[in-house]
């Protein structure tokens, strides 16, 4: 059974004496409604679980008055085993999306304060669920209750919730904290281990069912079917829920991720989709795919200076994939074990970039990169302890001519810190900092 960072949410949040519904959204197969599940039979005396996917016939129960009494009297009408016991009963929406008056129901669901509201959502952000915009076609009493619920985002797995997965403690992990705290090197034997679960975790990623088919049995090809499915699951998402003028041009958005990264010139390009294509063809299909979940963009910036947000061109950006596995998964075949054995080499780069983008995506870190026609390039730029940094990520140990230049014109870049990730040991080279890639999760400080 995985070990979930949710798990302390939910715990905090059933402490709240004020609590409001809780919404929780994250892409497809994340682990949302095990965790609620689990959460809620080890909490509540009653469960009523409802998934709007599966039982059509569930959704007239919010389509009438939203008085919470009539949606319990119709709800105990449709489930016979359904009890609603004022403070013992937790009432689970899974697939909320499917169903936007239940949504709506929501504000009335705290008002009244008897019954706690545990929703998830696979689709959230495709269906205008805490999106800027809304559907053209979405109606006044569908909007969501701004002020009467408490969203939160799941990810897969992440680092952390792999290693303890695999039986690393919380106080290996608080060690290495300290090695970081104090750039000290890691010990051989703990940092050869690390660095064999970090290269494992890249192949197999988060999903839950990745994770527990290679806790299983360790054979990659079941996990690589795993994650072949979830990715074919992707894309019949694209075809039921996208508007159908969309659906062609979402799934062509989707498939060229693999070739966008491939690319020396890692910057998405409309073309490289198809020959002549254009931005305004695609831009919103690539919305899409974002607010579903899968991918991450990541912001050139114009300037190498704070807020980092205010200075990004919104017109230039990498996108990479939200899960490494899955990400994989797309590549030819034998590329996991090309991973596995130590080589770095293919794809440009693209694999180890991807890894960190997806471990900064989870942290909570928004993405930004710097590029200048001149050649002049830095993976990542983030707020680490107050000032801007500098992250380089090498698949091979290598030069980083881009971070020595902005280094050493500070009165241009004002940027005095590096980080660089790459195959080795905590260390320190002047102003960059040296680390192994699996310490890119604790680099938590802003």
């Amino acid at each position: 059974m995985l070990k979930r960072k949710i798990e302390t949410v939910l715990q905090d949040w059933k402490k709240n004496p004020s609590r409001k519904p809780l919404v929780i959204k994250g892409v497809r197969q994340c682990g949302k409604t095990f965790s609620v599940l689990r959460f809620a039979e080890e909490n509540y005396a009653h469960n009523v679980y409802i998934d709007f996917y599966e039982m059509e016939e569930a959704k007239a129960a919010f389509r009438g008055s939203k008085k919470v009494d009539d949606i319990v009297m119709y709800l105990t009408a449709m489930i016979p085993d359904a009890t609603f016991v004022p403070g013992e009963t937790c009432l689970i929406l899974d697939e909320l999306q499917e169903c936007p008056e239940a949504r709506t129901a929501l504000k009335f669901f705290k008002t009244d304060g008897r019954y706690d509201v545990i929703c998830t959502g696979s689709l959230l952000g495709v269906s205008g669920y805490g999106t800027k915009k809304k559907k053209k076609d979405q109606k006044k009493d569908t909007s969501v209750p701004v002020g009467y619920e408490t969203i939160v985002d799941m990810n897969p797995l992440d680092f952390e919730e792999f290693l303890w997965a695999n039986g690393i403690t919380p106080e290996i992990i608080d060690f290495l904290h300290e090695c970081l705290k104090k750039e000290v090197p890691v010990p051989e034997a703990i940092h050869n281990r690390m660095n064999d679960l970090f290269l494992q975790y890249i192949v197999v990623g988060g999903m839950p069912e990745a994770v527990g088919t290679f806790l299983q049995n360790h054979d990659i090809g079941q996990v690589l079917q795993v994650q072949r499915n979830i990715v074919d699951e992707y894309k019949d998402d694209m075809v039921k829920y996208a508007d159908d003028a969309d659906k062609p041009k979402i799934r062509e958005c989707f498939e060229s991720i693999p070739r966008q990264l491939a690319k020396e010139n890692k910057k998405f390009q409309y073309a490289t989709i198809r020959k002549g294509a254009r931005s305004s063809e695609y831009l919103g299909s690539l919305q899409w795919i974002e607010d579903a979940g899968i991918i991450s963009r990541c912001y050139n910036l114009t300037q190498t200076e704070l807020p980092l947000d205010g200075n990004a061109d919104d017109d230039v950006f990498k996108v990479y994939m939200r899960d490494s596995g899955l990400f994989l998964s797309m590549l030819e075949q034998g590329t996991q074990s090309d991973v596995l054995q130590g080589n770095l080499l293919g794809y440009k780069g693209s694999i180890f970039e991807n890894i960190i983008a997806d471990v900064f995506s989870k942290m909570g870190r928004d993405l930004y990169y710097y590029h200048k026609e001149s050649g002049l390039e830095v993976d990542f730029l983030m707020r680490y302890k107050g000032q801007i940094t500098l992250v380089e990520v090498k698949s091979t140990t290598g030069n980083i001519k881009s971070t020595k230049t902005i280094l050493k014109n500070k009165n241009v870049y004002h940027v005095n810190s590096a980080i660089k990730l790459g195959r080795y040991n905590v260390g320190r080279d002047g102003e960059t900092l040296t680390l192994p890639l699996y310490m890119a999760f604790l680099l938590t400080a802003y």
